[in-house]
């Protein structure tokens, strides 16, 4: 049912505090006009009323909704939600709050929510990635307000970057496996025609084996993104029946990377004696298993935190927007047990 009460308006405030509606409105938003004494009042009349100011019709006014708009591929992945807590922290003390939508790795979607998300007249929108279906790249190239594409180097930048190479961290942990004498490497990865950042590391890993003289073709998928550890564990029995040689295997991902952990220790598959494996995202999982696995700390929280700090200079006037901003991050290869051969 319906409720009959009505939520206080603003010429409710204004009476009863005494003062006109546009000096409730100017007291709101800090105005230098109204003075202190009558600005506690104000507000002490808004929190006997329990009034709260509609920032969607301010924003009509004053074209600042005190929003960024950011989209990610999924909600229940720790290292987009410390991309996040990176961008939030770093916005919140400017008076902005993040308004986030989710992809579900589908650049379709990703075209749909930022169609939606610009009908809210975001003051700058953050995207996961560098590619995007044409229109989507076309409403975002003409949306008037700063463009931050994040965990990505696109080769054709729409504004400013904050990311990094997947390709170049998928070569730091094939170097490292082929210096302690492995050769046999696979990749276990995703459905790549959804993950670009999958397929990105899949080809950093192709690329490298190649450039090394080495066999570069033991590629298993492990279904649609994001790969849990249950199907980590499934590739991992398939990549053995294929290639039951395999020395090492580079996953696209730590939750990958564990199940196919679990999976090696219930085959009775010695890592990293046997086996060597390493994953990507520095987890938490990753550090506190047995072993440890090797891993890649693409560093999600300053992503966050650099994207914001962007946005922050580019709504201050204090950089130039004409200039195409790239903030290229150098990913941390983290060696642990997985991997490392003892004596």
């Amino acid at each position: 049912m319906k409720s009959s009460r009505k939520a206080p308006t603003m010429a409710d405030v204004a009476r009863e505090a005494g003062v006109s509606p546009m000096t409730v409105s100017r007291a709101f938003k800090s105005d230098a006009y109204v003075n202190e004494e009558t600005r506690k009042a104000i507000l002490a009349a808004a929190e006997r009323l329990g009034y709260v100011m509609d920032s969607m019709a301010s924003g009509l006014s004053s074209r600042k909704t005190g929003f960024v708009a950011v989209t990610i591929p999924s909600v229940n992945n720790a290292n987009f939600a410390d991309t996040i807590r990176g961008l939030t922290e770093g916005l919140q003390n400017n008076g902005l709050q993040v308004l986030l939508g989710y992809t579900s790795y589908n650049l379709e979607e990703e075209e749909r929510l930022v169609r939606q998300l610009l009908t809210r007249r975001p003051e700058a929108i953050v995207v996961t990635g560098g590619k995007h279906t044409d229109k989507c790249r076309a409403m975002l190239e003409n949306a008037g307000i700063p463009v931050i594409e994040t965990w990505d180097i696109p080769n054709n930048p729409i504004d400013s970057v904050v990311g990094f190479s997947n390709a170049e961290a998928s070569a730091m942990i094939v170097q490292h496996l082929v210096s302690t004498g492995r050769t046999k490497i696979a990749f276990l990865g995703g459905d790549t025609s959804r993950d670009t950042r999958g397929f990105d590391r899949r080809r950093g890993f192709t690329r490298t084996m190649e450039q090394l003289g080495l066999d570069a073709t033991r590629l298993t998928e492990a279904g649609p993104p994001p790969i849990s550890m249950r199907e980590g564990a499934d590739a991992l029995s398939r990549l053995m029946q294929k290639w039951p040689d395999t020395e090492a295997v580079v996953c696209v991902s730590d939750l990958a990377a564990f199940g196919a952990l679990t999976e090696c220790q219930r085959l009775g598959i010695d890592v990293p004696g046997k086996m060597a494996i390493a994953g990507f995202g520095a987890y938490e999982i990753s550090d506190i298993c047995v072993p440890p696995i090797t891993s890649v700390d693409p560093h999600c929280y300053q992503i966050g935190m650099l994207s914001a700090q962007r946005i922050i200079d580019l709504l201050s006037d204090t950089t130039d927007e004409t200039t195409t901003s790239r903030t290229v991050l150098e990913p941390e290869l983290l060696i642990r047990a997985s991997t490392v051969l003892t004596s």
